[in-house]
Formats: C-alpha cells, sequence, structure tokens
C-alpha cells in the first residue's frame, strides 16, 4: 500500500527534466528501486541521463531497449538503467540474474517496469511522467519508507 508523501512536480523543458534527475541523485542514499512510468517520449531516458549526471557521468547515456540494462560504475554507487520495453516475458529476468542488480550499493531505474511484473522488486518510489501544457507533470508517489524519505528530500 502506499505511503503517504504523494507530490508533483512541473519540468517545463528537456534542462529541467535533467536538472531533477540531477536532485534525485543528492537526494538517494544507495539501495534505491525507482520505476519510471509514462508513454513513450515522455523523458523517462532524459531524467536518467540527469541521474547519472548528478553522479558525475559525462558520456552519452542512451535507453537501453535491445540490452535491457546498461550499468554505470559511479565511485562506491552502481546505477543500473533498465529499459523492459521490448521484454517478452517477465521471466526473461531471471536469466539476466535480476536479484543480484538490486543491493544497498546501487540504485535501479526502470523504464516500463510493469513489464516485469511479479519479478522486480517492489518500488520505493514510483515517478509517472505526463504532458502538461509544453513540459511534463512528474506524479511522485512512495511506496517504502525509503521512498518516503527519498520524495521528502526531493520536495524540500
Amino acid at each position: 500500500m502506499p505511503e503517504e508523501s504523494d507530490y508533483s512536480v512541473f519540468v517545463a523543458d528537456e534542462a529541467a527534466m535533467v536538472m531533477f534527475g540531477q536532485q534525485i541523485a543528492r537526494a538517494t542514499t544507495g539501495g534505491e528501486v525507482i520505476f519510471l512510468n509514462g508513454d513513450l517520449g515522455m523523458g523517462k531516458t532524459t531524467l536518467s541521463r540527469g541521474v547519472l549526471q548528478g553522479f558525475g557521468h559525462q558520456g552519452s547515456v542512451k535507453s537501453p531497449t535491445y540490452t535491457l540494462v546498461e550499468p554505470y560504475e559511479l565511485g562506491d554507487l552502481t546505477v543500473y538503467h533498465f529499459d523492459l520495453y521490448r521484454l517478452g516475458d517477465p521471466e526473461e529476468l531471471e536469466y539476466l540474474g535480476i536479484r543480484d542488480y538490486f543491493t544497498d550499493q546501487s540504485l535501479c531505474l526502470i523504464e516500463w517496469p510493469e513489464r516485469g511484473d511479479g519479478v522486480l522488486p517492489q518500488a520505493d518510489l514510483l515517478l509517472t511522467i505526463s504532458v502538461e501544457q509544453r513540459g511534463r507533470r512528474i506524479n511522485l508517489q512512495a511506496q517504502t519508507a525509503k521512498g518516503r524519505q527519498l520524495a521528502d528530500k526531493l520536495k524540500g
């Protein structure tokens, strides 16, 4: 059952989406699982790029649509960027060794998490991105105590 802590933020453009991702990076402590929901073209990968840049990643960030997961070793933390859009069956995640990705030394950003239902762990934080005017509205919903702490940091 979702925890109280729901709120939303408006991002006007791509730069604002990247900046919000950088705020997420500063607010995490490790071990978080964040689900990124939204239709194609909503900015899920742009937000992920902001998170990675917030940890100091300088290179490009593309959606791992065909590889399903892209790891980024960033100091003591590994950020795993998942894109499950092309996943045929959630059980395929077991062949990837999916459970090994979720540690206290990782941050898991998961696009299209509904495709991994039944195999993925519960998200700490659900982010749902939708169109609003010429920008995007990001709704945040905490699902765990860790997610509530993260959402509270982002709200403050």
